[in-house]
C-alpha cells in the first residue's frame, strides 16, 4: 500500500512546527546575536534529525505517542529557549495566557497516540 501522503504529513507537519526556529535563527544572525543563532540552528538541526529518526515507518510496531514524545519535548524546549534568549515574556510583550494555543497543538497525542504504523492498536 502506498502511504506517501502520511509520510509527507509527518515530515511536513513537524517541519512546519519548527520552521519558525530556523527563521528566527536567521534573524539572530542578521542582528549579530551569534550565540542565539547558534543555539537556534542547533535546536532546528536536532529537530530535523528527530523528525526522521522517529518516523513511524521506521518503527512500525511502536505507538505514535512514543514517537512524538521526543519531538514534542524538543518543541517545548525550543519555545522556552527562544523566550529566554529574547529576555523573557515581558520583553516579548506576552503573558502566560498566550500559551493556551499549546492545548490544541497536543491533539495528535489524543487522536493518533495509540496508533501504530502497522495497525490501529
Amino acid at each position: 500500500m502506498n502511504r506517501n501522503g502520511e509520510k509527507i504529513g509527518w515530515i511536513g507537519g513537524w517541519f512546519g512546527g519548527f520552521i519558525w526556529l530556523g527563521l528566527l535563527s536567521v534573524v539572530w544572525i542578521v542582528q549579530k546575536k551569534i550565540l542565539n543563532a547558534t543555539l537556534g540552528i542547533l535546536l532546528f538541526t536536532v529537530a530535523i534529525i528527530l523528525i526522521f529518526t522517529f518516523a513511524p515507518w521506521k518503527h512500525p510496531n511502536t505507538k505514535y505517542w512514543k514517537l512524538m514524545l521526543p519531538i514534542y519535548t524538543l518543541f517545548f524546549i525550543s519555545i522556552a529557549s527562544s523566550i529566554f534568549l529574547y529576555g523573557g515574556l515581558k520583553s516579548l510583550g506576552i503573558n502566560w495566557t498566550s500559551f493556551l494555543w499549546i492545548i490544541p497543538s497536543l491533539l495528535p497525542f489524543v487522536i493518533t497516540g495509540n496508533r501504530k504504523w502497522n495497525g490501529n492498536a
